[in-house]
């Protein structure tokens, strides 16, 4: 893939992933268009690159551990500065004319709604311009960014979020979420949900697990077919990470996550069912011996491996939830779907419920939760997210005792 960016004495400055799986951005002579002929401006790098021009200049955001870095080069690819960023979390945009006087970029995070902030490229200084109009006030909040290893020894990142002045002493309620698959990245993004759950005085926190895009190819690779494993033992290192840290305890733990994130939450509660207060599963991929036999299913395959060939078989049946649940106790579990859900067909869910509810010996409700007149998600009327919403964060409150002292209280 490549895009051309700007124009520099006759030459078409393009961003490739051309021999540079993270990108970089290359000088190409239209009048000598071949491969080797082309010029680095900004190299491949260790981090995932994607770049803008704007005001006579190039701007590189690179994905560092999920969070942007952004930094300013001139046309001729030498570095001027790194830009200063509001926080840790995601910043888009810096393109324009080569004449504009300043530049603009959109920044968010799990406690900063999408502000907009001006660049002036010749001094390097930011300013807000135009903040969210979302009544939720991010400054009573903090965002910080650990690392934990995994079972392996892999290092892996994670962004919390919680109240400024939460005693950290095992107590709070926290919300785990990650998805972990098909080279999605994770990263820091605003959520209406999300921040009624830290106005509630919960924790949210988001590891950027393998399965992913957050360190390229190798990490989305990691992830997968034989190695799918991987992506579970790293939600599982990062529950136990939030408990050693006394972020939470594992009875004020939920879990969460949707489509191929359902998956990671039915592998993991069927796999550490003693780790976790509260599992959500969200239009889950949770039959792995038959997934490939409906609808779209047959295309996720490249991260999956099917049934059909022998080698699957055996890693499939070893993680497929449904195939996985005993007769043990569970977490208070509430599946999610939706009967007209064309790409993870319900049926997933409701095998999943059915078999929980059979084998579970515990006192924990487990319960299904399916939305009529609805899909996977995408396009969901407003309605129906915050009543959605609303039976999620009540169903964990419950689950977890609300009696939590949040400190926004009062």
């Amino acid at each position: 893939d490549g895009s051309l960016l700007e124009t520099d004495d006759n030459l078409l400055l393009i961003e490739t992933n051309k021999d540079a799986p993270n990108g970089r951005v290359i000088a190409v002579d239209p009048q000598l268009p071949d491969p080797g002929q082309w010029i680095d401006v900004i190299p491949e790098g260790e981090f995932v690159l994607n770049a803008s021009s704007g005001a006579g200049f190039l701007f590189a955001e690179y994905m560092v551990d999920a969070i942007s870095r952004v930094t300013q080069f001139d046309l001729k690819g030498r570095m001027i500065r790194n830009i200063e960023l509001p926080d840790l979390g995601t910043a888009s945009g810096f393109s324009g004319e080569k004449d504009q006087e300043a530049l603009y970029f959109t920044f968010t995070n799990y406690r900063i709604a999408p502000a907009i902030f001006a660049l002036d490229p010749k001094r390097g200084k930011t300013t807000l311009f135009r903040a969210s109009q979302s009544p939720f006030d991010g400054n009573r909040f903090k965002t910080e960014q650990v690392f934990f290893n995994s079972r392996d020894g892999t290092r892996i990142p994670m962004i919390i979020t919680y109240a400024k002045g939460t005693r950290l002493n095992g107590t709070t309620p926290t919300l785990l979420y990650g998805y972990g698959g098909f080279d999605i990245s994770i990263r820091p993004r605003f959520s209406s949900t999300v921040a009624a759950w830290l106005e509630l005085g919960g924790i949210y926190a988001v590891p950027n697990i393998r399965g992913g895009g957050e360190y390229g190819k190798r990490w989305h690779i990691a992830g997968t077919k034989t190695q799918k494993q991987n992506v579970f033992d790293d939600f599982i290192g990062a529950a136990e990470f939030l408990i050693e840290n006394k972020y939470t305890s594992s009875n004020k733990l939920a879990i969460q996550g949707g489509s191929n994130g359902g998956l990671l939450v039915g592998a993991c509660m069927t796999q550490r069912p003693d780790l976790f207060a509260v599992a959500f599963p969200a239009v889950g991929v949770l039959d792995m011996l038959r997934y490939h036999k409906f609808t779209i299913g047959w295309a996720w395959a490249t991260d999956y491996g099917r049934s059909d060939d022998p080698i699957a078989f055996k890693y499939l049946k070893e993680y497929s939830p449904l195939h996985n649940v005993k007769p043990v106790a569970y977490p208070a579990t509430m599946v999610t779907t939706a009967d007209h859900d064309d790409r993870v067909v319900p049926a997933h869910s409701f095998k999943f419920i059915s078999e929980v509810q059979d084998k579970h010996t515990g006192e924990n409700p487990v319960l299904i939760r399916i939305e009529t007149s609805a899909g996977h998600g995408a396009g969901k009327p407003t309605s129906k997210q915050i009543e959605e919403a609303a039976d999620i964060l009540s169903f964990m409150l419950y689950n977890t005792g609300d009696s939590f002292n949040s400190p926004l209280k009062g």
